[in-house]
């Protein structure tokens, strides 16, 4: 069975090649794949392979790519094989006139009992082939600038209806998950980057270009990211610069600005990813509960300090949040939750409301004018942290959670997209801008955001 189709994309040859030999990155634009990892690592070439699991009539089928030919800039070659199939697809590349034409064959055939249903079974890979070229041509040309559909929007304002989209269901809905921004030249810096969300944001702007650098508390976990990254990106382990220091020790947080302030004469991406949700309450060494010193006080702390090297035009600082602010509102009487039983998950929900709440505060301050900032939350991905602070949900929801990389998507596309440029103090969730309050008495006023920012800079002191 051969399969055929074209696509006219409004990227240069070079682009769209650098984009598609690694070829785990189909899980971007081909509907019929729910993931796709290399499993060899560095460089894609001839004979590196890839694991993709395929979504068919309600099943998960594993498969196996291996790259066997590449001609740079023209042609690449895969050879597949899954349960009852093997494939080979043929990738051609041809520049006309400043656009790439993208010729895709698919040449299947079908092994054992397979190859007497085969013909039955054309329409539907017509139909999936059609599919993931024209998500191919959408991954690669400019998307639409950012709004929130009125369906969408009404849904988040509905808590019950919000919070189904923040499952994987949510993400596999989103009409285009391309990834395809090159960042090359770009420093890029992701704290709490050593696992989960913030290494799986690492790997991706590594891939796309960035010069990246990691922050994290352990050594070994940091040299371990570190090779995690370069594997993922096919790049040298020593361009990625790794900073040791504990998020939740503000000591440690200046020390570590200042080291990134000596070592990097300009950021153009700060991503404040760090944190943590705590079962009992403790002080820090600061006297500030642990939910609000890693969530918020440490990037108040990091991003004012870095803010001279983040004055370039066009640099960007991404927040990280969480779903679960929508439930509560800034408790300004109470930051240090000591009136009544503590709750872990309100005092992490607390602090990303304030998060969310200093976003705004920045986008509208002098001090940090050219620089955008972005807030977003990554809706139910399944963490070691969420495994170790919400063992019970995370039993309950196992298999509808996202994982680490759905989770980091918007991260990696607030760092990258032009789209988003100029549009600082918005609130994002699946590249979508979103309602930052749902609930009644949650939503916070210019007058809190000032006695926010007060204690923010008392605690700090």
């Amino acid at each position: 069975m051969l399969l055929q189709e074209r696509v006219t994309v409004p990227r240069s040859v070079a682009d769209c090649f650098r984009y598609l030999v690694d070829f785990s990155t189909c899980e971007q634009w081909d509907p019929g794949v729910e993931r796709a990892r290399k499993v060899t690592p560095g460089a894609p070439g001839v004979g590196t392979r890839f694991n993709l699991t395929l979504a068919c009539a309600g099943r998960s089928v594993p498969m196996t790519y291996e790259l066997s030919e590449i001609v740079t800039d023209c042609r690449l070659v895969l050879s597949g094989r899954g349960e009852g199939f093997c494939v080979t697809d043929t990738i051609e590349l041809a520049a006309h006139g400043g656009e790439t034409v993208i010729d895709y064959r698919s040449a299947i055939r079908f092994l054992g009992p397979g190859r007497h249903i085969a013909r039955w079974l054309r329409p539907w890979f017509n139909r999936m082939g059609r599919r993931a070229v024209a998500g191919l041509g959408t991954a690669l040309s400019p998307g639409p600038e950012p709004s929130d559909h009125p369906v969408g929007a009404l849904a988040h304002r509905t808590l019950l209806p919000a919070m189904v989209q923040f499952t994987r269901r949510g993400y596999r809905a989103m009409p285009d998950k391309g990834l395809s921004d090159f960042m090359d030249g770009r420093m890029v810096v992701v704290t709490g980057a050593t696992g989960g969300l913030g290494l799986a944001a690492a790997q991706a702007l590594a891939r796309l270009g960035a010069s990246v650098t990691i922050t994290g508390r352990d050594a070994e976990r940091l040299a371990a990211a570190r090779r995690a990254i370069a594997d993922f990106a096919g790049i040298e382990p020593e361009t990625i610069r790794t900073y040791q220091a504990d998020m939740l020790s503000l000591t440690q947080v200046r020390d570590l600005a200042g080291r990134l302030r000596r070592d990097l004469p300009s950021i153009d991406v700060l991503v404040n990813n760090a944190g943590a949700l705590f079962a009992e309450r403790v002080l820090t060494e600061d006297d500030i509960e642990r939910s609000m010193a890693i969530n918020l006080v440490s990037p108040f702390v990091l991003t004012e300090a870095l803010a001279p090297v983040l004055g370039q035009a066009g640099a960007r600082v991404v927040n990280v949040a969480s779903g679960g602010m929508y439930t509560q509102a800034l408790a300004l009487e109470d930051m240090n939750f000591e009136q009544g039983e503590f709750d872990g998950a309100k005092a992490y929900a607390r602090a990303k409301r304030g998060l969310v709440a200093l976003t705004e505060h920045w986008a509208q301050s002098a001090e940090f004018a050219g620089v955008d900032v972005h807030v977003m939350h990554p809706g139910w991905a399944a963490t070691p942290g969420v495994a170790k602070s919400l063992p019970a949900f995370n039993r309950r929801l196992q298999g509808r959670l996202r994982d680490a990389r759905m989770g980091a998507d918007t991260m990696v596309w607030l760092a990258s997209s032009p789209l988003v440029a100029g549009r600082s103090g918005e609130f994002w969730f699946d590249r979508q801008p979103r309602p930052r309050t749902i609930l009644p008495g949650t939503a916070v006023t210019q007058p809190q955001r000032d006695q926010l920012l007060a204690w923010l800079q008392r605690a700090a002191a």
